[in-house]
């Protein structure tokens, strides 16, 4: 697909999205450029702000196979991944997949189950397959992963290490509506008499494909390469980062940013593109020192101030030269 096809495919699923879910488009767009980029959402935000309905609606539009588990202390790997099991009739164990196989799984209030069993997810984000008693499955394609976290809540829970939110190409927050979507909200259960709100798909995984391929021949000139690479860095030189940004960082911030120029209808990035990103890609890989976190400081604000002192390269397009006016931003 082109750039042009893939922009306006893209604001059709938002806008049939946000026929259900109000006031988060922004965050909305962001996860759908993870996904046309490839990558992992984590919405972490308190409940009851349609996390779980984002993540369902959005797969619904996309034509995606769906699953969702609830995480509980008590849920193991196995769970997710799926086990052998004894079929009697044939005499022997067969794999039954767990509820990972599938298009988009959502792994709801992910920091309410152990360690362990939050890790039976790294292989399937990372390598698009999972191992089981030495035994290879790939996952089907596309596969993504959206994950909810509950950030206020801290009896009975268990942060996500390092590792894991590294596999996440982005965490989104989407905060409290305003009174006017509030009420939409209200209004539009009033209006459709039961709870249950649906979205009927867009397209299908085959154009999802398609699309992804078509966000893969945007141009990045060498000096947005450059420039996300400079971001990364700037984080693990700073005084109040212990362990900054990796370079699967930088990558997902260029990955994203070139998304997020596709859904504005560009086939090349701008150092603006990195910038609107920034947050949402590298804030949650940051690792503060004890100083800082004992002082109260904010990742994101640290991510803030590095895009704020980095200095970017000149504007760029395709040709090289000073670009057109932007077009129409899909979520503006």
């Amino acid at each position: 697909m082109t750039v042009d096809e893939v922009a306006r495919v893209s604001e059709q699923v938002l806008d049939r999205v946000g026929t259900v879910v109000v006031g988060m488009r922004d965050a909305l767009e962001l996860a759908l450029a993870t996904i046309l980029a490839g990558g992992h959402v984590l919405f972490e935000d308190a409940p009851g702000l349609g996390k779980t309905l984002a993540a369902r609606s959005l797969a619904s539009a996309l034509g995606l196979d769906f699953r969702r588990l609830q995480c509980t202390p008590d849920l193991l790997p196995s769970d997710i991944t799926g086990s052998y099991v004894f079929d009697p009739a044939a005499s022997r164990f067969e794999f039954r997949p767990g509820p990972v196989f599938t298009g988009l799984f959502l792994a709801d209030e992910i920091n309410r189950t152990a360690p362990k069993t939050q890790s039976a997810l790294l292989e399937a984000m990372a390598e698009g397959q999972v191992t089981v008693e030495g035994t290879r499955f790939p996952l089907p394609a596309p596969f993504h992963v959206v994950a909810t976290s509950n950030p206020v809540e801290y009896e009975g829970t268990y942060p996500l290490p390092e590792a894991q939110l590294d596999r996440f190409m982005v965490r989104l927050s989407v905060g409290y509506p305003s009174r006017e979507s509030e009420q939409q909200v209200l209004q539009n259960r009033v209006a459709r008499r039961h709870e249950v709100a649906t979205v009927e798909p867009v397209i299908d995984t085959t154009t999802l494909l398609a699309m992804q391929a078509g966000v893969e021949t945007v141009h990045v000139d060498p000096d947005v390469v450059r420039y996300c690479v400079d971001l990364a860095a700037e984080t693990r030189d700073h005084e109040s980062v212990a362990i900054g940004a990796s370079p699967r960082g930088s990558q997902g911030l260029l990955l994203v940013a070139r998304a997020r120029a596709v859904l504005r209808g560009r086939d090349y990035v701008t150092p603006d593109d990195v910038k609107a990103v920034a947050v949402p890609v590298l804030a949650h890989r940051l690792s503060l020192t004890t100083p800082a976190w004992a002082a109260g400081v904010s990742p994101a604000d640290l991510v803030a101030q590095v895009v704020a002192r980095v200095p970017g390269p000149p504007v760029v397009s395709r040709s090289g030269g000073a670009p057109a006016a932007e077009p129409s931003a899909v979520a503006r």
